[in-house]
């Protein structure tokens, strides 16, 4: 095979992407922070878990090397939804159609990161916090748990990132 039909056989195959490290972190944030709810747990045990975590997709992948996580964030990020829990309910409750105690785990834990990432970090655009909330609730949530975590997340975004959302609109 020379190299022009080599580019051309590279061409025709699609570009393989992966999540990216901050997308596998969200992810282990959730299984962390779905573990918390069901059994308790503390900063530190459950760090450990989701860092020795090892998806089964492994396997599957061969000899692909799987993303791993962004370290740094997903410290950040399961410290501060742990720290702030109770905050973010009394953020998240005014646009709630029920109570924090009624909502699955897995939409629970999906609206807080959501919700801490709206509020506390915003180096990261308020679409990109919705829209990642909702591809995980797509992934572990109930069949129409990605269109609540959208419509409540927007609703707390027009309040967290008004600023931000005003001069999208301006421009």
């Amino acid at each position: 095979m020379n190299a022009q039909s080599a580019a051309s056989e590279v061409a025709r195959k699609p570009a393989r992407r992966g999540p990216n490290p901050r997308r596998v972190s969200r992810e282990r944030v959730l299984r962390a922070l779905y573990l918390w709810q069901i059994a308790g747990g503390d900063y530190a045990s459950l760090l450990v878990q989701v860092e020795r975590y090892e998806p089964e997709e492994k396997e599957a992948a061969g000899d692909e090397e799987l993303t791993k996580p962004h370290s740094g964030f997903l410290r950040e990020l399961l410290d501060g939804v742990l720290k702030e829990a109770a905050n973010l309910d009394f953020a998240l409750t005014p646009h709630l159609d029920r109570p924090v105690i009624e909502l699955s785990p897995i939409e629970h834990a999906i609206l807080l990161i959501g919700a801490y990432e709206l509020i506390h970090t915003f180096n990261v655009p308020y679409r990109v916090c919705i829209n990642e909330a909702v591809e995980l609730a797509k992934l572990y949530g109930g069949t129409d748990g990605h269109k609540f975590v959208n419509g409540v997340l927007d609703k707390l975004a027009q309040v967290a990132r008004q600023v931000e959302i005003e001069g999208e609109r301006q421009s």
